[in-house]
């Protein structure tokens, strides 16, 4: 070929059957412009797919290993119960942080269905690591003291509130004590229990075995209707065992026992005795921690009601354990009621048997709060009776005409001026007819003010009194009926709830059946 024959020969004579080398080149341009080299396309989705398959094989099994801590951290803690149980609180307290040291173990997704329970161990385990803290050091004063008695801001305002505005109501509630106070400590005593929880009715009724709440709470110890169901204590139209003074305690103490035995700490097992243990257990989630150190973690976030309860208990034990240093001189408690119960068969009016027995007609009915209608239902009763008349009372049932009690449940209803059957029966959607049967009265016109009349009641909404006729600028007295409230009693009157507080020195919204209270009516 041309370009062979016109090449310079070589120094050596290469054969020709050999090839020629070739010589070597290099490219010039920038490393950014060297083609790529050739990829198999095949090659990066089975890396993908075998990186996403290890990923998957290490979360199932991170998952496992959770579960496996999890199932040995409730162990733990059921040996941690069993300890308990036998009062070894060393053993207890060594496996309950057993418990927490596998829960620190465990590393979890946020979306994992195993949080939530590693969380509400958590919580649980917290709990009763406090709860054996506590003990280790009031376990020899279990029955006394067990109560921190602090004094800060919020508790001292309680105490300034108790030594001015709410003084009478407070001295009042201390003497009222009296007549149940051994009694309660009995039952308190027989759970070794606190001493102190003694005094929650002061501020949850000041001792009022008939005080009743907006809220519908009604006794000593002032129960809604469904915790009252929940711990035993009979609701029908004759009996309402929440005014029962000794049944209502005897069920308060287990409703505390069960709060204690879930939070851990007295003042926090009465926060929730106040607003229900469900509150108490959102506010404690929201705050997103294992541990509270006591109830002041908790305060600045519980319902205003709820928050101040605590700070007027702790005062409350302050200035009962000593009066003086906060300047009070406070009355002689009133002395404990005595009495015998006798089984009664037959339906008692308790008025007709005070007559006959020559007693105080408001004795029995202290004596017996829970009877609604003031008298023993139509079946076998257990009625209390004063200290030694148990024989004369038996004898007197037996020499009484047959009483029959109401079949409904009945209001009661102070006759105001300008009343009448009709606008009565309205107001409460009965007839006049039932009214006149139930009150015995002779006469459908004769009602007289201050005059109190039992109305059946049908569960509606009680409408609004009507307005007495009395001037602008008058100091009247109200006389609190079942169903009243504050805010209803302000409207009637045209004034406002906390004028009428003021006036009558009352430190909450409970109001109980009987109270009277004294009202300046507002200007129309």
């Amino acid at each position: 070929m041309a370009a062979c024959s016109s090449a310079p020969k070589a120094a050596k004579t290469v054969p020709e059957t050999a090839p020629k080398p070739v010589p070597a080149v290099t490219d010039e341009r920038p490393a950014a412009e060297m083609p790529a080299a050739a990829e198999d396309p095949a090659r990066p989705r089975q890396e993908t797919a075998r990186d996403a398959q290890a990923q998957a094989e290490k979360s199932e099994q991170s998952e496992k290993d959770a579960s496996a801590l999890l199932e040995e951290a409730f162990a733990a803690y059921e040996e941690a119960q069993a300890a308990l149980a036998r009062e070894d609180m060393d053993g207890a307290l060594a496996k309950l942080d057993e418990a927490y040291g596998l829960l620190l173990k465990m590393s979890l997704p946020s979306d994992s269905p195993l949080l939530q329970e590693k969380n509400d161990l958590r919580i649980l385990l917290a709990q009763r690591i406090q709860k054996i803290s506590a003990s280790r050091t009031t376990l020899a004063s279990s029955v006394n003291g067990s109560i921190p008695l602090v004094e800060n801001q919020w508790v001292m305002k309680e105490i300034r509130s108790f030594q001015t505005i709410e003084r009478k109501a407070f001295e009042e509630s201390y003497r009222r004590s009296g007549l149940y106070m051994d009694m309660i400590l009995g039952e308190l005593r027989k759970e070794r229990l606190p001493e102190q929880l003694a005094w929650i009715p002061l501020i949850e009724s000041a001792f009022k075995p008939r005080a009743l709440s907006r809220a519908r709470a009604l006794g000593m110890w002032q129960f809604v209707r469904s915790t009252g169901y929940r711990y035993g204590l009979k609701q029908d139209k004759y009996v309402d065992e929440r005014m029962d003074p000794v049944k209502a305690t005897r069920a308060a103490i287990k409703y505390m026992i069960e709060l204690h035995d879930l939070f851990g700490d007295w003042t926090t097992a009465i926060a929730a005795y106040n607003c229900g243990e469900g509150q108490v257990q959102r506010v404690i989630r929201a705050q997103k921690v294992d541990y509270f150190d006591s109830f002041w973690d908790l305060f600045a976030n519980l319902p205003y009601e709820t928050a101040r309860h605590v700070p007027r208990f702790i005062a409350t034990l302050l200035i009962v354990g000593d009066p003086g240093k906060y300047g009070f001189n406070l009355p002689a408690p009133d002395p404990a009621l005595q009495f015998d119960t006798i089984r009664v068969n037959a339906a008692v009016k308790l008025a007709t048997l005070s007559q006959n027995l020559g007693l105080d007609s408001t004795l029995l009915v202290g004596f017996n709060s829970e009877l609604r209608h003031d008298s023993t239902p139509n079946y076998p009763y257990d009625l209390r009776v004063p200290a030694g008349y148990g024989e004369q009372c038996l004898a007197c049932i037996a020499s009484l005409p047959q009483y029959i009690p109401p079949d409904v449940v009945t209001d009661r209803h102070t006759v105001r001026r300008g009343d009448t059957l009709g606008a009565i029966a309205r107001r409460y959607r009965t007839s006049v007819n039932a009214i006149v049967r139930l009150n015995g009265l002779k006469s459908r016109t004769m009602i007289y003010p201050g005059q109190v009349l039992r109305v059946p009641s049908r569960g509606g909404v009680e409408m609004p009194a009507p307005a007495p006729a009395a001037k602008p600028g008058e100091t009247i007295t109200h006389i609190v009926k079942n169903g009243d409230t504050l805010f209803q009693i302000s409207k009637t009157y045209k004034t406002t709830v906390d004028k009428i507080k003021t006036a009558n020195g009352l430190a909450s919204d409970i109001l109980f059946v009987g109270q009277k209270l004294v009202i300046q009516t507002g200007r129309s």
